[in-house]
């Protein structure tokens, strides 16, 4: 019976939490909220360690030893309970600690005075079920001290309804780059059917959002495009067009692509550098194994049909407000020209 009420009653109140959020103000709920989305993950890790003892308890029980069978399933149920809440107990913990990973990205295409360029890539902030304006500020105080040129926000900055999570996001009005902010949406801004409030939101922050378009920067003389398109599960004027964003580029132009979704690839196009987040880098262990089966890349840096592709795994969480095995970044390229 109590087993019954724990999968149950989880399960109703994972329902519940996503409806709330997508329709109410997700902030006097935030702590029933992050329990409702931390079942799911713990159901997940009950689940692993029972497909782990399953098997065994099958072939004692083939086998005749009805007794072993026994002994290890009373052995086994509480280690699999135990260890499952240990790992999201941590995974929690690291959630709450986004840190910096930094790379040195080298074209020869890279104009001269882009060289030493710092560009921050910050993904996947996902305020509004379990993080405020607080989570944002941390991130933006982060950014800031990284010293960035230029810093990009490629997408799922948010979740919930604009009215109540768009005030989450002040906070970016602080960012400082001498370069600027330029953003990007995510397929979560267009899930909560507010993407262009959000949009209008960042524009109103100081923030340079690239709708299926592209900016021209400038360091030490020499220019640089930084194109950006829509996620891909936008339609109407929110549906990606790379074309659009790409239009008037010359094949000398070194072109920045900043697209959410690595897979929003455009080879053969004249991109030097792709952008992306989404992936998380799985979240929770072990999905990282999966999602190249969805996209080209999981996170790091990677060429792609001869594009060099960078890829977040991205500041929040979507779903368990827990990372296991794919820590939470924000992500720091210095560029180089060789």
């Amino acid at each position: 019976m109590a087993s019954l009420v724990v999968v149950v009653g989880g399960l109703l109140l994972f329902v519940a939490t996503n409806v709330a959020y997508r329709t109410l103000d997700p902030a006097p709920l935030r702590p029933l909220l992050w329990l409702g989305l931390a079942w799911l993950g713990l159901a997940w890790y009950l689940t692993l360690g029972c497909l782990l003892l399953a098997p065994v308890a099958l072939g004692l029980r083939l086998a005749g030893r009805p007794r072993a069978r026994e002994r290890l399933l009373r052995a086994g149920t509480p280690v699999v309970v135990g260890v499952a809440v240990v790992v999201m107990a941590v995974g929690a913990v690291v959630a709450q600690r986004p840190g910096v990973t930094a790379y040195d990205v080298a074209s020869p295409d890279l104009p001269a005075g882009w060289d030493g360029a710092r560009v921050v890539l910050v993904t996947d902030l996902h305020v509004g079920v379990v993080h405020g304006e607080a989570w944002t500020r941390r991130v933006v105080d982060l950014v800031n001290v990284q010293d960035p040129d230029l810093v990009v926000l490629a997408g799922d900055l948010v979740d919930g309804r604009e009215r109540y999570t768009g005030p989450d996001l002040d906070p970016l009005a602080d960012l400082d780059a001498p370069l600027g902010v330029v953003a990007v949406s995510g397929n979560h801004e267009i899930e909560t059917g507010d993407a262009r409030a959000y949009l209008d939101r960042l524009e109103r922050l100081g923030v340079t959002v690239l709708r299926n378009e592209q900016v021209t920067l400038t360091r030490g003389g020499d220019p640089l495009v930084v194109a950006g398109v829509h996620d891909e599960i936008g339609t109407d004027d929110l549906e990606p067009d790379p074309d659009a964003a790409l239009a008037g580029t010359r094949p000398e132009d070194f072109v920045v692509y900043v697209a959410h979704e690595p897979r929003q690839l455009v080879a053969d196009r004249g991109v030097d550098l792709q952008l992306s987040g989404h992936t998380h880098g799985g979240q929770i262990w072990p999905f990282g194994w999966l999602v190249p089966l969805q996209q080209p890349t999981t996170a790091g840096v990677d060429v792609v049909d001869g594009v060099t592709v960078v890829t977040s795994r991205g500041v929040g969480t979507s779903g368990p407000p827990v990372r296991t095995g794919a820590a939470p970044e924000i992500t720091v390229l210095t560029l180089r020209s060789r």
